[in-house]
C-alpha cells in the first residue's frame, strides 16, 4: 500500500546513493545508482561501522566482486531500513520521533493521518494502535537504477571476460542476488542483451499468484518505446509492473531528446492506451511463462504509469495524478536542496542554492555523448579547465565506468581521459583544417568531463572519506527546474510543498512545467538548426520537419486541453498557460518558415 504520491528519482551517481536509508523507513520510495560499485563498498564501510554491522572487504582479487559489493551494499541497506522501521513502529514508551515524522510528511487529506490521530488522541489502547500501525504502515521502496548502455566489457590479465562480467550485467546480478523485494528501473535504452540476462533470475518472474520479489521498471520517452520494450521482455516471460515517462529535457542528468514529441500529448497516450498496452503484452507473456515456468496467469498483472521531470508546483503534481491518472510523481531536482533526503556536499548545496536559470544548461561535456544538464561554475569543470590551461587536458580516468570508445584500443576508452583526448588531438593534429575549424573541433575533444567520477564525489566530501583517487571536483546536474527553489529545505517543508500544505517558491515568474518544456524543445530545434551545413541533405530536412511538426501538434494538444473545464487547474494558471503557447507558437513559426526556406533551397 503506497501512502505518497511521490518518488524520489535516482539523481547522478551519489546524490541518491544512501536515500533509502534516509527516507524509506518513512514511507518514501527511492532510487539507488548501481554505476559506482567502488563507492558503494566505501559507503558500506561506512554505515556498517555506523550500524556496528560486520564487515569484511570486498577487494577487486575476490572473483565478481562488482556483483557482489552492489550484493553486499543493498543487503545493508534494506536490513537498516527494516531495522529503522520496526523501531518506528514500536509505541511501548509512547510515540516516537521517527513515528510522528512518519505521520508528519503524509498530506494533510490522508485518511490514515486522520484515523490514526483520532485512535491515539481519543484512545490510546496500546494493543489496538500496535494493531493499527501494523496494518496500515508500510515501508518505502529500496529501487534501484542501471543505465543499460553504460555496460563496459571487462577484462582480467588482458583477456576479455565473458559478457555476465559486462558492467551492467554485473550490477544486475548484484541486485538479483540481493535480498530486496523492489524495482529495477532500466533507463538509457533497449540493451537486448542485457534485458535477455534477467531470464537467469527466478525473481523476475511472477509466480503462481501473480506476486514478482523483485519488478522491472522502465524509463521511456514514448509509448511506442514502452510498447517494444514490453513485448521484447514478455516473449521471455518478463512483466514491466511500471512505464516510467520523463521529459526529454526538462529533467536533469542526461537529456534524451525525444523527436518533438512533449510530454502532455505522451501522457495522454498512455492514459488512454494502457489497458490495452496491457492485453496486448499480456497475451504475449503468458504463453512465454507458461512455456519457461509451467504455469499460467488468468488475469494480467497490472501496470503503473509514472511521469517526471520539471515538475515543481502542487497543482502540477495534481493536474498529473488527477488528469493523466498517473500512479506516482517523481520529484528529483528540488530534492537536492533537501540534505535529510539525498547526499549533497556542503560547496555544492551553495552553488544550487544561488542557481538561476543563465547558471542551468544543456551541455555536451558527458563521455557517453548524451546532452547533458549541467551547473555552470562546478568544482569538476573548474578541475578540467585548470588541466587544459596546463596543456594537459583530460582526466586520468581512474574508474572507466564509461571507457566505451574503440577508436584507439579494443578494451575502450572514455572520451574523457587524458589518454583518449592526447590521441585524439594528435589525430587531429594530422588534419590540414583552418585555425577556426581546429579551433571548433579540439574544443569538441576537451569539452568532455568525467562525470562518472564527478557525479559520485559529493558523497565522499559529504561524510569526509578519503579522495585521493577521484579528486574533490564534483559534476552536479540539475534539471532547469533548480532556477526556481532557492533555499536549503527540510523534509517536512518539501513534502508540505508537494501536497500544497505550504509554498517554497518565491519567485513569481516560474513558466509551468509544460510551457517550461515547450520553451527548452524549440530552444533545442533553434539550435540544431544553426549547427547543420547548407545545403541540408534529405536526413536532415526529415528530422527538421518532423520535429517541427510534432511541437505544432503539441502546442495543438495543449491549447485544446487548457482551453476545456479542467478542474484542478487554476483560471490563472490556464491563462498564464495560453500566453506561453501564444509567446513561443509565434517563435516556432518564425523557426518552421526558415526550415522551409532551407528545405526549398
Amino acid at each position: 500500500m503506497k501512502l505518497h504520491s511521490f518518488h524520489i528519482p535516482v539523481m547522478g551517481i551519489g546524490f541518491t546513493i544512501d536515500t533509502p536509508l534516509k527516507v524509506s523507513h518513512l514511507g518514501i520510495d527511492s532510487v539507488v545508482s548501481l554505476v559506482d560499485d567502488i563507492l558503494l563498498e566505501k559507503l558500506r564501510k561506512m554505515y556498517c561501522n555506523l550500524f556496528e554491522e560486520p564487515y569484511s572487504e570486498i577487494t577487486e582479487s575476490i572473483e565478481d566482486f562488482r556483483a557482489k559489493r552492489i550484493t553486499s551494499y543493498l543487503n545493508l541497506m534494506n536490513n537498516v531500513a527494516e531495522k529503522k522501521f520496526e523501531e518506528l513502529k514500536n509505541i511501548s514508551n509512547g510515540l516516537n520521533k521517527e513515528l510522528k515524522q512518519y505521520l508528519n510528511i503524509l498530506p494533510g487529506t490522508s485518511v490514515l493521518k486522520q484515523r490514526f490521530k483520532n485512535l491515539s488522541y481519543t484512545n490510546y489502547n496500546v494493543k489496538e494502535l500496535l494493531s493499527f500501525i501494523e496494518d496500515h504502515l508500510c515501508i518505502g521502496s529500496i529501487d534501484v537504477n542501471i543505465m543499460t548502455k553504460v555496460d563496459k566489457e571487462n577484462y582480467k590479465k588482458k583477456e576479455k571476460l565473458p559478457n555476465i562480467y559486462n558492467d551492467a550485467h554485473s550490477a544486475l546480478r548484484g541486485y538479483a542476488k540481493s535480498d530486496l523485494s523492489s524495482s529495477i528501473i532500466l533507463s538509457a535504452g533497449m540493451n537486448p542483451r542485457l534485458y535477455s540476462y534477467m531470464e537467469e533470475f527466478d525473481d523476475f518472474y511472477p509466480d503462481k499468484n501473480g506476486k514478482i520479489k523483485k519488478k522491472i521498471v522502465l524509463k521511456v520517452s514514448d509509448y511506442r518505446s514502452a510498447l517494444i520494450q514490453g513485448k521484447f521482455l514478455a516473449k521471455k516471460g518478463l512483466w514491466v509492473s511500471e512505464y516510467r515517462i520523463e521529459s526529454g529535457l526538462n529533467c536533469g542528468g542526461h537529456a534524451f531528446a525525444t523527436d518533438g514529441y512533449l510530454l502532455g500529448p505522451i501522457l495522454a497516450q498512455f492514459r488512454d492506451q494502457k489497458e490495452e498496452l496491457i492485453q496486448e503484452i499480456h497475451k504475449i507473456m503468458i504463453e512465454a511463462l507458461f512455456h519457461k515456468r509451467g504455469h499460467i496467469l488468468q488475469e494480467p498483472l497490472s501496470i503503473k504509469i509514472t511521469a517526471q521531470g520539471g515538475v515543481g508546483t502542487a497543482e502540477e503534481h495534481r493536474f498529473l495524478l488527477e488528469h493523466y491518472r498517473v500512479d506516482s510523481v517523481g520529484w528529483g531536482t528540488p530534492f537536492l536542496l533537501v540534505p535529510e533526503a539525498t547526499t549533497v556536499d556542503d560547496g555544492s548545496l551553495d552553488k544550487l542554492v544561488k542557481a538561476k536559470e543563465k547558471d542551468l544548461y544543456l551541455s555536451n561535456i558527458s563521455p557517453l555523448g548524451i546532452p547533458f544538464n549541467n551547473l555552470k561554475g562546478n568544482t569538476k569543470d573548474q578541475e578540467k579547465l585548470a588541466l587544459i590551461s596546463k596543456n594537459r587536458p583530460g582526466s586520468s580516468c581512474p574508474k572507466k565506468y564509461v571507457a566505451l570508445n574503440k577508436d584507439f584500443s579494443e578494451q575502450g576508452m572514455c572520451t574523457a581521459s587524458r589518454q583518449y583526448q592526447y590521441l585524439k588531438i594528435k589525430e587531429l593534429d594530422e588534419k590540414e583544417f583552418s585555425k577556426d575549424k581546429y579551433e571548433e573541433e579540439y574544443n569538441k575533444i576537451i569539452e568532455k568531463s568525467c562525470t562518472c567520477v564527478g557525479l559520485g564525489t559529493s558523497a565522499l566530501l559529504k561524510y569526509n572519506l578519503n579522495t585521493k583517487t577521484e579528486g574533490q571536483g564534483v559534476s552536479i546536474c540539475p534539471g532547469p527546474n533548480m532556477a526556481y527553489f532557492s533555499k536549503i529545505m527540510s523534509l517536512k517543508e518539501m513534502t508540505n510543498h508537494i501536497y500544497g500544505e505550504s509554498d517554497v517558491i518565491t519567485r513569481t515568474d516560474r513558466p509551468n512545467m509544460f510551457i517550461k518544456e515547450l520553451g527548452i524543445y524549440i530552444n533545442y530545434l533553434k539550435t540544431k538548426l544553426e549547427e547543420m551545413k547548407i545545403p541540408l541533405d534529405a536526413k536532415q530536412k526529415k528530422y527538421l520537419t518532423t520535429f517541427a511538426k510534432n511541437l505544432n501538434e503539441g502546442i495543438s494538444y495543449y491549447k485544446n486541453t487548457f482551453n476545456s473545464d479542467i478542474k484542478t487547474v487554476s483560471e490563472s494558471t490556464k491563462c498564464e498557460i495560453m500566453r506561453g503557447l501564444v509567446k513561443w507558437h509565434s517563435i516556432l513559426n518564425q523557426i518552421n518558415s526558415e526550415i522551409d526556406h532551407l528545405c526549398n533551397t
